[in-house]
């Protein structure tokens, strides 16, 4: 539900050793590894390793594909509590933490309305339809039971769609495989969620976040290493209805697409924690989004709002003061 990062590399490293690359289509975005190493056997493996790693991820938690494990809980879990695996369990009790936080603005059961949108169609549900189902949105039925750790809903009908989560959790994964690889600098990449494994020697990475309105462009370029970075954007899915713009990122609230922002970009230690945050922050608006991100010891914000100005948290501004 995401754009894409561009990873550009400022300096010429050694000869000894090299950059290796792959991407692939998964998880209905472009992923993407980049690692330095002076043995391609390392490489080659350490890549395999999170390709894997990023399919099982898939294969557990995407929602469209009926055999995977969060299908079959949406299936089932208004009927009775379902056992689940460590990684699904783990993935929704943090997506839970981000509802409390958030006090709703982030809410996995958005896809209880959101399964009526098709974006490649630019079809939107009607009123009566986002009516009938809004109330379906409601993260407090999402139950969790961690002795037998299952998983029940208490509303029937409610759906969960852990899009603004999973791929933040599948590349910190990544992360851990490289690191356990013994490789000292690279980044793994989901669409609009990626993090960075060291620097470039001695300097870090920039790293572009994309202008919400001007293709092939950047709204602003950040230095980063060691730290995952996540945006959430009104472009990467949407169609225009009636003159308004109908995109991906929907107000739980309401059902409907949120207004408040062009793109929200969160800086964090954990890819998990700035996808589920980018989201949280869009819906919330920059007042009230930028007031949590604040609150956040190592998180950090970069927003552009509705009419294109930029706004960054208060870590950001002294970071930038002289």
């Amino acid at each position: 539900m995401r754009l894409l990062l561009f990873l550009c590399l400022l300096l010429p490293l050694p000869a000894a050793a090299e950059w290796h690359r792959e991407s692939r289509d998964m998880m209905g975005t472009r992923i993407e590894v980049e690692l330095w190493s002076e043995r391609e056997e390392q490489a080659l493996r350490a890549i395999a390793r999170v390709m894997d790693s990023m399919a099982q991820v898939n294969a557990l938690m995407n929602p469209w594909d009926e055999d995977s494990e969060l299908a079959l809980l949406n299936r089932e879990a208004q009927h009775r509590a379902v056992p689940v695996s460590a990684e699904l369990y783990t993935v929704i009790e943090r997506a839970l933490y981000y509802s409390r936080l958030s006090e709703g603005a982030f809410d996995i059961s958005f896809a209880s309305v959101g399964q009526f949108y098709d974006y490649r169609a630019a079809q939107a549900p009607d009123a009566e339809r986002v009516a009938a189902y809004r109330d379906k949105i409601n993260y407090r039925a999402i139950k969790l039971h961690p002795q037998s750790r299952s998983i029940s809903y208490d509303i029937e009908g409610l759906q969960v769609d852990l899009g603004g989560i999973a791929k933040g959790y599948a590349v910190d994964r990544g992360i851990d495989i490289l690191v356990e690889e013994g490789i000292r600098g690279g980044v793994v990449s989901a669409g609009g969620d990626s993090r960075i494994l060291g620097d470039l020697g001695d300097r870090p990475r920039t790293i572009g976040i994309r202008h919400p309105r001007k293709e092939g462009e950047f709204a602003v370029m950040i230095p980063l290493a060691d730290t995952a970075i996540s945006t959430s954007g009104d472009y990467e899915r949407f169609f225009i209805q009636d003159g308004v713009r109908v995109h991906h990122i929907l107000d739980p609230g309401t059902g409907r697409s949120s207004a408040s922002m062009q793109s929200a970009s969160i800086l964090s230690d954990r890819a998990i924690d700035s996808d589920a945050l980018s989201t949280t922050t869009f819906v919330l608006g920059v007042g009230k989004g930028l007031a949590l991100i604040n609150s956040l010891p190592g998180v950090d914000a970069i927003i552009i709002d509705a009419e294109g100005k930029l706004h960054y948290s208060d870590g950001l501004l002294r970071e930038q003061s002289p």
